[in-house]
């Protein structure tokens, strides 16, 4: 081990994907959510497609939404 100070340091690793694996898994599976939005609102429905930059929330009875993701607090699935 190199002494404190001298040698490389290791960068933590800046994507793991996992947010891909689990909306992949969300869509896949029709898994309904509830997404909690920064201005508090909450919008429930299924996610039918995701990029970088948002999300599309399928709901029944209602329109479709685009949520930007830096709106989003957060989501969790609903039984």
């Amino acid at each position: 081990m190199p002494p404190a100070g001298k040698g490389k340091a290791v960068r933590p690793v800046e994507q793991t994907f996992e947010e891909t694996r689990y909306l992949k898994h969300l869509i896949e599976r029709r898994i309904p959510i509830c997404v909690k939005l920064a201005d508090n609102d909450e919008v429930t429905g299924t996610v039918e497609y995701y990029d970088q930059r948002f999300i599309r929330i399928t709901r029944k009875n209602e329109p479709n939404l685009f949520i930007f993701k830096h709106d989003i607090k957060y989501f969790y699935e609903v039984a």
